[in-house]
C-alpha cells in the first residue's frame, strides 16, 4: 500500500497501568482487570500508541485524535476534543483545551501524548481515531476505540477546582477506602467503621448510572458544585431513580437494615445490577456511599457526624416545642401545619472539598452537601454544596441552602408555652442557645483506630464559633437579619432570669443490661417557700428523636423552702426499659417543672445511648496473599431474650468482598461464635469490619486491623 493511502488503525494502546500510576489512579480494580480499563484524571498528560498497517508519514499522513463526551458532543461545549496530532507543543499552554503532541514514531507505531482540559466533563469519554492524507479528497478512515475511557476530577493539579493545597491529605480524603463514621448519642457516640470501596469494579460504572439518573447535563458534569449538588439528590431515591431508599421505623423485612451493611460497595453493586433503589439506608449510610462516590470520582470528601442536630423545617433558625397550659408537649407545631421542627440525636452528612467562584473570595474549601431526604431545596431533596464558612460567618445570602444548614449546628432550642395574654398567643418559656450542635466530628488524618476513638477529630469549630462567645451569638444574628421567619421568632424576647434554678443531670453510658435514674436538681435562690410542680419521664426514641415508646413516668407537687435544694429521681430498672428499646438502643430523659408563686416554667432533655457489646474479631497471626486464613468472630447476646433470623456481614477490601453468614437462634447469654475462611488479596495494612443483626438486636459492630504480606 502507498503512503497516498490513507493510514489504516490497526490498534490503539492506552497503557492503562502506566498511565494509572502517574495518574494515582493505580487502585482502580477495573484497571487491573482483562482487559483493563483506562481511568485517569483531567488536565494531566497521558501516553497513548497508535499501530498502522503501514510507518507514519509526517508530510503527507494526518491522523487526528476525537475524545467525545455524553449525547451530541460538542466542541462550543466542552464534550468533544478534536486534535491533529503534531510535534509541536504548543498545547500545554491551554489547559482548558484538549491537547495532541507526537512523542515520536517507530515503523507502523506512532506514540503521542495527550492531555484533557483541566475543565473537562467527569465520566467515560470515547475515542475515535480519523486518518487521511495531505490534499486527500475522500472521507476519512475512521477508528473506534472499543473502550470506555474514565475521565476523574483531578486535586493533584493546582488548576482544577478540587485542587487541594494539602496533598497530603488527599491519602485520607481520595485515596483511603476504609473509615470511621461517628453515631450514636452524644455521651456515647462511636466510631463506626465502614468499607468506602471507592475503588471496586462495580463503583465508577455505578456512578455512571446514578449520575445519568440525576439528570445533570453532559456540560455540567465538569463543575464540582453541580456535580456534588446532584450527588446529594441522586444518592436518595425520595423524588427519583436514586440509589437507596430511607426508613427509620425499625421495618426492614424487605430488605437489608441499614445497621447490617458494613460499607457502600454492594449498595452500589445491588444499584448497578438492579437499577432499582436498594433498601434500605439512614443518614450515615447515605453520608458512606456519598463517601464512596466522591471519592471514587476525584472529589475529596469526608463524613461529618454532628451531635444534637437540629431539623428546621420552617426556616426559622430554631426549634420550637409548643407546650399547653398543663404543661404537655403539643405532638405537632402549630405555626407550621406541613411538618415540624426535630432534633436527632445525631446527624451525618459529607464535607467536600472544592474552590467556589460561583462566591466572593474566602468561601471555597470545605462545602457541606447532605443525601439525607428532610427538606426539598429548588424543588428536589438535595442539600449543598454549602459553604463551611458561610455557615460559620452567617452568611445566608450565598448559595446553597446556608440558612437549613446553620440552623443544623446552631439553632436555638425554644420553648413556647400557650398563653392567652399573649399577642402570639404563646410565651417563650426557655431559649437554650447551647443545645444544638454540641460537637461535630469526622475521622482524623492518617490514624485508624480499630478499638477506640484516638482517631476522632472534633470540627466545631469550623462550622462556628464557641458557643457563648460574642463572636457565635453575632453570627447567628447576622444570619436571623437575613431570614424573615426567624425575624420574627428572635424578636420575642426570652424570658427574664428567674429564682429557681434546675439542673437536669446529663448521663453518658450506660451499658444495656444496667438501671438508670433521671435526676433533676433544684436550688430556690428566694427568700420565699416555691411550690414546684413537676414531671419527669423517660422513653426510647429512634436516632432522629422520634419519639417510641414511653418507659417510665411520674408527676408530683412538692415545697422547696428559701435558699434551699431538693433532688427529684426517677428510677429506671432494667425491666423497664428492655423490652421498650428500640433501633440503636437510644433513650430520652425528659423533665418540665412550674414554679407556681412566678409562673416561672422551666423544661429540659437529654438523650444517651444504652450500649451494646462489640464483635470480638480473631484472624490468624500470619496472613498472605493467596493463602486461605481463618476468621472468628463473636460476642455475647446481653438480652433476656432468644435473637432469631440472626446474620453476620463483613468485609474488608484487599481482604474480602461483602460476606453474609446467616446465623441460627442465640439463647439469652449466649456467646455468639462463628468460623468462615478468607483469602487476602492485597499486600499492607488491611481492615475488616464486622455487623451483627437479628430482629430483636441490630447494631452490633467490630473492626480489626492486620498486616498483609506478600506471598
Amino acid at each position: 500500500m502507498t503512503s497516498s493511502e490513507p493510514l489504516v488503525v490497526d490498534s490503539v494502546y492506552l497503557y492503562e497501568k502506566e498511565n494509572a500510576v502517574a495518574h494515582h489512579t493505580g487502585n482502580y480494580e477495573l484497571v487491573h482487570l482483562e482487559p483493563p480499563t483506562p481511568v485517569l484524571r483531567r488536565g494531566q498528560p497521558f501516553n497513548v500508541a497508535v499501530r498502522f498497517n503501514r510507518p507514519y508519514v509526517d508530510s503527507t499522513d494526518i491522523v487526528r485524535l476525537l475524545f467525545s463526551f455524553g449525547p451530541n458532543p460538542n466542541v462550543m461545549k466542552g464534550t468533544r476534543g478534536i486534535n491533529t496530532v503534531t510535534n509541536r507543543d504548543t498545547y500545554l499552554h491551554d489547559l482548558e483545551s484538549w491537547g495532541v503532541r507526537m512523542v515520536g514514531s517507530s515503523a507502523e507505531d506512532l506514540s503521542v501524548e495527550v492531555r484533557s482540559p483541566v475543565d473537562s466533563p467527569v465520566g467515560i469519554w470515547q475515542l475515535n481515531i480519523e486518518t487521511t492524507t495531505l490534499g486527500s479528497k475522500k472521507a476519512p478512515n475512521t477508528f473506534q476505540f472499543e473502550k470506555d475511557i474514565y475521565v476523574l476530577f483531578n486535586p493533584w493539579v493546582k488548576e482544577d477546582l478540587v485542587y487541594m493545597e494539602n496533598q497530603r491529605l488527599l491519602d485520607e480524603y481520595v485515596t483511603n477506602d476504609t473509615g470511621k463514621i461517628w453515631v450514636g448519642a452524644l455521651g456515647s457516640c462511636r466510631g463506626r467503621e465502614w468499607v468506602f470501596g471507592q475503588f471496586d469494579a462495580c463503583v465508577l460504572p455505578a456512578c455512571q448510572l446514578l449520575l445519568e439518573r440525576s439528570g445533570i447535563k453532559a456540560i455540567s458534569r465538569g463543575d464540582p458544585v453541580k456535580m456534588t449538588r446532584a450527588i446529594s439528590r441522586i444518592v436518595n431515591s425520595n423524588d427519583d431513580q436514586g440509589v437507596l431508599t430511607g426508613r427509620w421505623d425499625g421495618e426492614y423485612s424487605d430488605g437489608t437494615a441499614p445497621a447490617s451493611w458494613t460499607g457502600s460497595v454492594p449498595i452500589l453493586e445491588e444499584f448497578l445490577k438492579s437499577g432499582e433503589a436498594v433498601n434500605y439506608g439512614q443518614c450515615w449510610v447515605f453520608a458512606g456511599v456519598v463517601t464512596t462516590v466522591c471519592r471514587a470520582l476525584g472529589i475529596p470528601s469526608r463524613v461529618i457526624s454532628n451531635m444534637v442536630s437540629a431539623h428546621d423545617a420552617n426556616a426559622s433558625l430554631s426549634v420550637d416545642r409548643y407546650y399547653n397550659a398543663d404543661n404537655e408537649e403539643l405532638e405537632y407545631d402549630p405555626e407550621n401545619p406541613l411538618g415540624e421542627d426535630s432534633v436527632w440525636n445525631y446527624h451525618v452528612w459529607n464535607d467536600v472539598w472544592m474552590a467556589r467562584p460561583d462566591l466572593p473570595m474566602g468561601y471555597g474549601g470545605w462545602q457541606a452537601i447532605d443525601a439525607t431526604p428532610q427538606e426539598t431545596s429548588d424543588g428536589f431533596y438535595q442539600c449543598g454544596p454549602t459553604s463551611v464558612e458561610a455557615i460559620k460567618q452567617g452568611a445566608v445570602g450565598y448559595n446553597y441552602d446556608v440558612p437549613f444548614m446553620l440552623a443544623s449546628v446552631n439553632a436555638d432550642l425554644m420553648r413556647w408555652k400557650e398563653n392567652s395574654e399573649s399577642d402570639f398567643g404563646w410565651s417563650k418559656i426557655e431559649c437554650n442557645k447551647y443545645h444544638i450542635g454540641r460537637m461535630i466530628l469526622t475521622k482524623a488524618p492518617y490514624i485508624f483506630d480499630p478499638n477506640g476513638d484516638k482517631d476522632r477529630q472534633d470540627i466545631t469549630s469550623f462550622y462556628k464559633a464557641k458557643e457563648g462567645t460574642d463572636a457565635e451569638r453575632l453570627t447567628l444574628y447576622r444570619a436571623v437579619r437575613g431570614t424573615e421567619r426567624a425575624k420574627r421568632f428572635y424578636a420575642v424576647p426570652d424570658p427574664a432570669k428567674e429564682d429557681v434554678e434546675f439542673d437536669l443531670v446529663e448521663l453518658e453510658r450506660i451499658k444495656i443490661g444496667e438501671p438508670f435514674a433521671v435526676t433533676v436538681r433544684i436550688e430556690n435562690k428566694s427568700n420565699q417557700p416555691r411550690n414546684i410542680s413537676a414531671i419527669l419521664s423517660a422513653g426510647s426514641v429512634y436516632y432522629t428523636g422520634v419519639k417510641a415508646n414511653l418507659v417510665k413516668r411520674a408527676t408530683g407537687e412538692f415545697t422547696v423552702q428559701p435558699g434551699g435544694t431538693e433532688k427529684l429521681k426517677l428510677t429506671v430498672t432494667v425491666d423497664d426499659y428492655l423490652d421498650k428499646l428500640v433501633e440503636y438502643a437510644i433513650m430520652k430523659l425528659y423533665a418540665i417543672a412550674t414554679v407556681k408563686e412566678t409562673r416561672q416554667t422551666w423544661a429540659e432533655e437529654d438523650d444517651f445511648q444504652v450500649l451494646k457489646p462489640p464483635i470480638t474479631i480473631k484472624i490468624q497471626d500470619d496472613l498472605s496473599v493467596g493463602k486461605p486464613a481463618a476468621i472468628s468472630l463473636s460476642f455475647t447476646n446481653p438480652l433476656k431474650k432468644t435473637l432469631t433470623e440472626c446474620k453476620f456481614n463483613y468485609a474488608g477490601p484487599g481482604l474480602a468482598r461483602n460476606k453474609t453468614l446467616a446465623f441460627r437462634d442465640v439463647a439469652p447469654g449466649e456467646l455468639v461464635h462463628v468460623e468462615h475462611q478468607l483469602i487476602p488479596q492485597k499486600a499492607g495494612q488491611q481492615t475488616i469490619i464486622a455487623t451483627f443483626t437479628s430482629k430483636q438486636l441490630v447494631d452490633v459492630t467490630g473492626s480489626k486491623s492486620v498486616e498483609v504480606f506478600e506471598n
